[in-house]
C-alpha cells in the first residue's frame, strides 16, 4: 500500500469516525469525510478542516447521489456511518433501518461503481443476539434481540452478496463496546462509559440497569483504529472464503469482559484521583433494559490469524485513558 491513497470515511465526524480520520491522515492518506451531522459533531473534525489531506462532504448515506459523490476517486471505504443504540432502534425501528440498511446498500453500490479496492465496515457484536456461547466466535450467532441487531446482521448479508456478485473485497469488523475520547456523554442514547463518567464528574450517582452482573468486552478506541488499518492492509488471500470470493467478518475486541458493577468501581476509582469526593458515590440500580445481551466476550483468534490484529490496550488501560480525557474535556 502506497502513501497518498484516498480513504472515504463515512460518519467521519462521529466518535469512531473522527478518530479514524486523525489516524489515517497521520499515516499519510488523503481522507474524505462524509457526514450529515445527525449524531456526528463538527468539533470532532474542526482541527482537520484546514489540513490539505482532509476533505469534508456534508451529505447523507440515505441519498445515493451523496454516496456516489463521496466515493468518487476513493481507493478504500471505511463505512462507520450508522444510527447506533439498541434503545434508539426499539423506539424508532424504521429510521434505524433506513439509515443502517438502506444507507449501507447505497454505500456498497457507490463503492462498486467507483471501483473501490476494499470496503471495510463497522459490524456489531449485537449480531450474536441470544447466543449463550462464550467466547463469541464469528461463525456461531443467535437470533437478534433488537431492530439495531437486525440491521447490523443484514449489513453482513449484503456485504457477502456484493462480494460474491460484484467482486468487491469486503471486511466486516464486529465491534465490541468501543469507548474512548470523543464518545458523546450527552443525549438520550449516550453509551454507558461516557454517561457514567459525566455523572461521576458532576458528583451524581449513575444508574446501573439490572443487578450489574451483565458483562461486556469493552474495547478501547485505539484497538479499533489498529483493526481498521490491518483490515485495509490484509492480503486478498487471507480474506478469501471457501467459495473463493473476498469477504470476511472479524470480532474486534480485547478478549476480556467486565461486569457493569466492575465498570462502575473502576471508573469511580480512576476519577477519584482527580476529585476524592467521587470515591464516595454509590450507584443506583434500575430496571433491566429490553434488548440487552446478557454477556459479551469475544474470541479474537480469527482476526489475529488472518489480519494480524494485536490489540495493545486492555480495557483497564483504556478506562484510565478515557477518564483522563473526559476529566480534561468535560469540565
Amino acid at each position: 500500500m502506497t502513501i497518498n491513497q484516498t480513504i472515504l470515511i463515512t460518519g467521519g465526524a462521529g466518535f469512531i469516525g473522527s478518530n479514524l480520520c486523525d489516524a489515517f491522515i497521520d499515516k499519510g492518506f488523503h481522507v474524505v469525510c462524509l457526514d450529515n451531522f445527525s449524531t456526528g459533531k463538527r468539533e470532532n473534525i474542526q482541527h482537520l478542516i484546514d489540513n490539505p489531506r482532509f476533505s469534508l462532504i456534508e451529505g447523507d448515506i440515505r441519498e445515493p447521489n451523496d454516496c456516489a459523490k463521496a466515493a468518487h476517486g476513493a481507493d478504500f471505504v471505511l463505512h462507520q456511518a450508522a444510527l447506533g443504540s439498541v434503545p434508539r432502534s426499539i423506539n424508532d425501528p424504521a429510521t434505524s433501518n433506513n439509515v443502517n440498511v438502506g444507507g449501507f446498500v447505497n454505500m456498497l453500490v457507490a463503492a462498486r461503481d467507483a471501483g473501490v479496492k476494499r470496503f471495510v465496515y463497522a459490524a456489531s457484536s449485537s449480531t450474536y443476539g441470544d447466543s449463550k456461547n462464550l467466547p463469541k466466535i464469528e461463525d456461531h450467532i443467535g437470533k437478534p434481540l433488537s431492530p439495531y441487531a437486525v440491521t447490523k446482521y443484514v449489513n453482513e448479508l449484503y456485504a457477502e452478496v456484493f462480494a460474491r456478485t460484484y467482486g468487491i473485497s469486503c471486511v466486516g469488523l464486529r465491534y465490541f463496546n468501543v469507548f474512548g475520547k470523543r464518545q458523546d456523554p450527552n443525549g438520550a442514547y449516550a453509551a454507558v462509559i461516557p454517561l457514567w463518567v459525566k455523572q461521576l464528574i458532576n458528583l451524581k450517582p449513575p444508574i446501573i440497569n439490572g443487578d450489574g452482573s451483565f458483562s461486556r468486552d469493552f474495547t478501547y478506541i485505539d484497538n479499533v483504529i489498529e483493526a481498521n488499518y490491518k483490515a485495509l492492509m490484509a492480503s486478498e488471500e487471507n480474506l478469501k472464503t471457501c467459495e473463493g470470493f473476498s469477504n470476511q467478518v472479524f470480532n474486534i475486541a480485547y478478549g476480556n469482559n467486565t461486569t457493569l458493577v466492575q465498570l462502575f468501581e473502576t471508573l469511580k476509582l480512576n476519577l477519584a484521583k482527580y476529585e476524592p469526593r467521587i470515591g464516595k458515590i454509590e450507584p443506583i440500580f434500575g430496571a433491566q433494559r429490553p434488548g440487552d445481551i446478557p454477556h459479551s466476550l469475544a474470541s479474537i483468534e480469527k482476526a489475529k490469524k488472518l489480519i494480524g490484529y494485536d490489540p495493545q490496550f486492555s480495557a483497564q488501560q483504556g478506562f484510565a485513558l478515557a477518564c483522563e480525557w473526559y476529566w480534561n474535556n468535560l469540565k
